[in-house]
């Protein structure tokens, strides 16, 4: 194309330049205030430095930005699983203490030889019976119960994590989606704007119809756009709502910047996973109770005492012609089941086959987290190195250039369609780099959660409705 200068320029693009000067000031405030874009994204409860200042800071005074914080402590208190996890808890220290009991003694009556009649006679009285558990059984019972009562805790501690995580990925999903609204609605704008822009150089012949259908088409794509933005953000804010157990909780401006993501490493993060993990600590525990159970199992050979004691009237007469019965007598029994065929031998066999069961199963849930996490630190990697991309090359050369076009258009070198083009291409930009910073958060936030999510879903070890 070849370059006019400005003393060159024909009557009716000066008559257009005169007509339009007051959009043309306007457009080139919108440049300025858009220029920042790519260095650094503007976040709810930050100020903005644009024609719409003095509204979002009286928006901001009536209602306070929610924090990830205050959400999390709303969860702690509402979210239904934390109460459910202590119940569990609750119920398997109830099982620790009744696994420890003695077994109650019996009393009952007894009577022998009871006879009628004038001869009489017989034996009545009371007795008491107990059974003596020998070889320390009640001991390892409790030695089970407690390794069990462990795990209810560990499930809890692990219920804890999957709500606290679930609430910050749904924050950074629900922040997302508000961002994702603020620059829709900035684009919508600028649609907005190419409309006005086209009709007046419609009447000066610059554009015709089929430009200004065009335009109109454009805005209205941008407007959709709006309106599927303020959809998923509702969308996302009822998901956060649910989580931290608070459905009518009323939607709220967050607090947040999504530029400031966590910068993780690779085998720390892995590390971590593999150390601190509830469900490793849940296995080793599994595999403490199967030791337990084994050595209860070898015990269960040991017999049991079995005492029984008590007191009789002897009614019987000493002699025919006597009227004098015998009297008080006491007895004692004492009693072992002699374990000739059944030694346990099968409940032996079962507790060995369940203890290697938990030894491999610790080695199965090692390998199934760094299965799991391999994907989640890729996809996290590959985010972070888009969003990086984003904010130091890509966002600075495209703003670079609509001040290129910008300061050719002053010049009258270059169509204001093409300056247009060159914000719209800004926009969508940030648009892209928006949902990029959505998946570096939720996958960083996976991963420092220990990939632990689901936090409504029902907490591991409780007894599931029936």
């Amino acid at each position: 194309m070849t370059r006019q200068k400005f003393p060159r320029r024909s009557l009716q693009t000066a008559v257009a330049l005169l007509l339009f000067a007051p959009f043309f000031a306007q457009t080139r405030l919108a440049a300025q205030s858009l220029a920042p874009l790519p260095t650094r994204l503007v976040m709810p409860g930050m100020a903005v430095q644009d024609n719409n200042a003095a509204a979002s800071a009286a928006a901001s005074n009536a209602a306070a930005p929610v924090t990830l914080d205050q959400l999390q402590q709303i969860a702690l208190a509402n979210n239904p699983t934390l109460g459910e996890a202590k119940a569990e808890v609750d119920a398997a220290a109830g099982r620790t203490r009744q696994a420890g009991l003695w077994p109650n003694p019996t009393i009952g009556y007894t009577g022998e030889e009871i006879r009628g009649g004038s001869y009489g006679g017989g034996q009545q009285g009371a007795f008491v019976e107990q059974r003596v558990i020998l070889g320390g059984k009640l001991g390892l019972d409790r030695k089970i119960a407690a390794e069990e009562g462990k795990q209810s805790q560990e499930h809890a501690r692990e219920q804890q994590l999957r709500v606290q995580n679930s609430v910050r990925i749904a924050f950074y999903q629900a922040l997302a989606a508000q961002e994702m609204v603020d620059v829709r609605r900035k684009l919508a704008q600028l649609a907005k704007d190419a409309i006005g822009t086209t009709r007046q150089l419609q009447n000066v012949g610059q554009a015709d119809q089929p430009d200004l259908l065009e335009a109109q088409v454009e805005a209205d794509e941008a407007d959709l756009a709006v309106i599927a933005a303020e959809q998923q953000q509702q969308s996302a804010w009822r998901t956060l709502a649910a989580v931290v157990g608070k459905p009518d909780l009323p939607l709220a401006t967050l607090a947040g910047n999504l530029e400031d993501f966590p910068q993780l490493d690779p085998n720390q993060v892995m590390q971590a996973i593999l150390r601190d993990s509830p469900a490793v600590k849940i296995a080793q525990l599994d595999a403490a109770r199967a030791d337990a159970m084994l050595a209860r199992a070898h015990r269960e050979v040991v017999p049991d005492l079995h005492v029984r004691a008590g007191y009789l009237d002897n009614l019987e007469q000493l002699e025919a012609a006597s009227p004098v019965a015998v009297g008080s007598e006491a007895f004692a029994e004492v009693g072992v089941d002699l374990p000739l065929f059944n030694r346990n031998q099968g409940n032996i066999a079962a507790a060995k086959a369940e203890r290697e069961r938990a030894t491999l199963e610790e080695q199965r849930v090692s390998l199934a987290l760094q299965q799991a996490a391999a994907p989640a630190i890729q996809e996290y990697a590959s985010a972070r190195a888009v969003a990086e991309r984003y904010k130091t090359q890509t966002l600075p050369e495209a703003t670079h250039a609509y001040a290129l076009y910008l300061q050719r258009y002053r010049e009258g070198a270059a169509a204001y369609p093409q300056v247009l083009i060159a914000q719209r291409t800004v926009f969508q930009l940030q648009t892209s780099y928006v949902a990029t910073l959505e998946t570096v958060w939720v996958s960083a936030a996976e991963l420092q959660g220990l990939l632990l999510t689901g936090g409504l879903d029902l907490p591991s070890g409780a007894i599931p409705a029936r």
